[in-house]
């Protein structure tokens, strides 16, 4: 009875007690890691990284990122995708800011150095840009806070990224090799699976990841419009009818209207 009472407590107030470190195991939305920040000195838009962003204002994505260790990155997977994080004021109520919570897109790869770092396996670690980790965090001398975090967990999205605008494509490449940059992903924001039809294919084929955000076709898309079908981790599928004119060429962007 006593257990019960407990863990109905915790339930019900979950998001204020997890901002103040107490913790209620039966729930799982809230998990344990650590983070720390990077980029100080550096223009963050410009630290686009391993999941293939040029910028990430270009992507959409603003100042609000963080490279995730092997745990979080999935090779590639996580790329794009949402993740709230609060500092754990109750491990650390002296560089922590209580209560406070900031929402990050995964845009770079944080390595590991095997030499027990905080990006090798099996640490859940997220290497903040400055002006997210200063959200929840003090920047001190310490350097590095424990962290509690969320983010789509299957088809559950606890997490929605919340984007300005349409699903973004920029093509790169010619001929029959090319690669197609998605970006501003809504939903969950990882993507899982890409289609790509062609004007005179009249067709879904199947595209693969090459790296990070970047998705690979092996056919001649030259002087043809050309659609897309983006499934997402949680579930999630639309399609973008025509959304790159026949007259596109490498390295332009293309904006759709629609978003998940």
């Amino acid at each position: 009875m006593g257990g019960t009472i407990a863990n109905l407590f915790c339930l019900a107030f979950l998001a204020s007690a997890v901002l103040e470190g107490i913790h209620c195991q039966p729930n799982k939305d809230w998990l344990p890691g650590h983070a720390t920040f990077y980029g100080a000195t550096q223009n963050p838009t410009t630290l686009g990284g391993a999941c293939g962003y040029d910028n990430t204002f270009h992507a959409g994505f603003g100042l609000n990122t963080a490279a995730l260790s092997s745990a979080l990155f999935r090779g590639g997977e996580a790329c794009g995708a949402c993740f709230q994080v609060a500092c754990d004021a109750r491990s650390d109520p002296r560089w922590c800011v209580p209560r406070a919570k900031v929402t990050v897109t995964a845009t770079n790869f944080c390595p590991p150095n095997n030499n027990g770092g905080w990006c090798d396996p099996p640490h859940r670690h997220f290497d903040m840009s400055l002006p997210a980790f200063s959200r929840i965090a003090l920047v001190g001398s310490e350097g590095i806070v424990p962290i509690l975090y969320r983010s789509t967990n299957g088809d559950l999205i606890r997490v929605a990224c919340k984007r300005s605008g349409g699903v973004r494509f920029t093509l790169k490449g010619k001929g029959n090799f090319n690669l197609v940059m998605i970006a501003n992903v809504g939903g969950s924001g990882d993507v899982k699976a890409a289609w790509i039809k062609t004007a005179r294919g009249g067709v879904w084929k199947a595209m693969r990841r090459n790296w990070g955000v970047n998705w690979q076709s092996d056919s001649d898309l030259r002087n043809q419009s050309l659609s897309f079908r983006i499934a997402l981790m949680d579930g999630q599928s639309l399609e973008f009818a025509d959304v790159v004119p026949p007259t596109w060429r490498s390295g332009q962007t293309y904006a759709s209207r629609e978003q998940f």
